[in-house]
């Protein structure tokens, strides 16, 4: 009776002093951003940074981490690979992401990621240098069909929104362009406003501030953009063209359940949060929000989108 007692004791004291479950996060979360700073994902991320933190509360600590390269693969690659822990998250590009898986050997697949949040769907817009004279969107397709390749064409990569859209504008319009693809929206920006080339295809949060260094021709959404006041939408000008970036966040496949719950509800509370809807607003950022599972399903019809596009104009 007396050891079966001590037994017991010594049992309450190994529980009593055992550490509880550390609340996630506690440590530095590590945000990878597979493009340049400055482009339309940075400002993003670091936007969406700051009320993430607010939101996961105990002290979190977002790390912006920019690997810009082979159109986000490399940074996107890099969060696959990552432990699944909540101490790596990454931004996550439709329909560059999912494209990408077709027109190379990628090391990730749908099934790699814990799909946390779509933010932003943002329209692509057609601007042009004041340097090429092209102020409307008559006189670029009349350029671009003088001569094959006529028309330079900056963009932040090969096989996302920029490029599908170009390709779909090429086929309605019926011409070819010369794309000089870099590796983010701002350096493909900036040398569209150095006159280094004669058009661009971005995203209108892009160039929103940048209205009197640039032409902004037309949008590709369904009505008129609040953060392009005055500028006509491709379909009111006889090219019915939707097409924009879903700019969202992921982590590796395999989190802890508790570690995602709180992830998601995170996001899920910048839905009504005002100063976060205000910050993203100032930034020309069009806030789209889908959270878990109604992300993955949109990103699995991002995906049969680029391969339709892929079995009739493969770009590679």
């Amino acid at each position: 009776m007396k050891l079966t007692t001590v037994k017991a004791g010594l049992a309450a004291l190994v529980l009593s002093t055992a550490p509880a479950f550390a609340e996630y996060p506690q440590r530095d979360i590590d945000l990878v951003v597979g493009f340049a700073a400055g482009g339309g994902t940075d400002v993003m991320a670091r936007t969406v940074e700051t009320y993430l933190e607010k939101h996961l509360g105990n002290g979190a600590n977002i790390v912006v981490k920019n690997v810009p390269g082979a159109s986000g693969q490399i940074g996107i690659t890099e969060v696959a690979a990552a432990a699944p822990d909540g101490y790596t998250i990454g931004t996550y590009n439709l329909p560059g992401m999912m494209a990408r898986t077709l027109d190379r050997e990628p090391e990730y697949s749908a099934d790699s990621f814990t799909f946390l949040a779509n933010v932003v769907d943002d329209p692509n817009v057609i601007v042009t240098s004041k340097a090429s004279g092209l102020e409307s969107l008559d006189a670029l397709i009349e350029k671009a069909k003088s001569e094959t390749g006529a028309v330079t064409v900056s963009m932040s990569s090969l096989g996302g929104d920029d490029h599908l859209f170009l390709m779909k504008l090429g086929e309605k319009i019926g011409a070819e362009f010369t794309i000089v693809p870099f590796k983010g929206s701002a350096p493909a920006r900036t040398a569209l406003i150095g006159g280094h080339v004669d058009m661009a295809i971005v995203n209108v949060s892009e160039v929103a501030n940048f209205a009197d260094e640039l032409n902004i021709i037309a949008v590709a959404s369904e009505e008129e953009s609040e953060y392009a006041p005055g500028t006509p939408t491709l379909k009111s000008l006889g090219v019915d063209i939707v097409n924009g970036a879903r700019r969202g966040f992921v982590a590796p496949a395999g989190l802890p359940e508790e570690v995602e719950t709180k992830l998601l509800e995170a996001f899920r509370q910048l839905e009504n949060d005002e100063e976060f809807q205000a910050a993203m607003k100032e930034t020309a950022n069009p806030v789209d929000l889908t959270v878990g599972k109604d992300f993955r399903t949109l990103n699995d019809q991002q995906l049969e989108l680029a391969k339709e596009v892929w079995e009739v104009s493969p770009w590679k």
